[in-house]
């Protein structure tokens, strides 16, 4: 019999593989948002193999049903950006909620993951802290070499500069023990000189 943690597991991979956009990696197709959120969770358990129930349960539904609220669904520009950003944030929060709350976690529980999920006091909160790092992780390992070649250097270099911006020391080690393509690198090294001269 699975457990409840490992239920509600199951749950957010049921919600995230009706996403209709699809991630190939190392030659396999899989519904784009199920693939990142197990990835999350397992850099989660790297980061943090001590983490508590509440980290993974936030790990596994952080971006759940992304797909449902498009960024074409708001005007351009940056307001509207961080506006979209703000309500994807509540609605994964809410969405993980739901699912919570029918298998029976306290309220106690619940608030906790959706601190995590919110990102609250990123910075003073570890498990918060954990949560960026692996989110940068996951971007960095899955997603940033086919990134990079479809913007220009100085857009690649400036957001390179705010993810390693967002983490801490121990996700650095990780981050530049991945393995990058010649290119890719160069733009990392750009962009942690540019956090040095700061």
């Amino acid at each position: 019999m699975m457990s409840r943690t490992e239920t509600a597991f199951e749950q957010f991979d049921n919600y995230n593989k009706q996403d209709p956009h699809t991630f190939t990696w190392e030659g396999e197709t899989y519904p784009q948002e199920y693939f990142l959120a197990v990835k999350l969770y397992e850099w989660v358990l790297q980061l943090a193999p001590d983490a508590s129930e509440e980290l993974l349960l936030a790990s596994r539904s952080q971006h759940i049903g992304r797909w449902e609220i498009p960024r074409n669904t708001y005007p351009d520009g940056r307001e509207a950006y961080l506006k979209w950003r703000k309500d994807l944030g509540l609605f994964h929060a809410e969405t993980a909620t739901a699912i919570l709350q029918n298998l029976g976690y306290s309220d106690e529980q619940i608030a906790r993951v959706r601190q995590i999920i919110l990102k609250q006091k990123i910075k003073a909160d570890a498990e918060v802290q954990t949560m960026e790092n692996a989110l940068c992780l996951v971007f960095l390992q899955y997603q940033y070499e086919e990134f990079y070649q479809k913007h220009d250097a100085d857009k690649v270099i400036n957001i390179l500069r705010k993810s390693l911006l967002k983490m801490d020391s121990h996700g650095h080690q990780f981050a530049l023990g991945l393995t990058y393509s010649d290119q890719g690198l160069h733009y990392i090294q750009e962009a942690l000189k540019l956090i040095t001269k700061a």
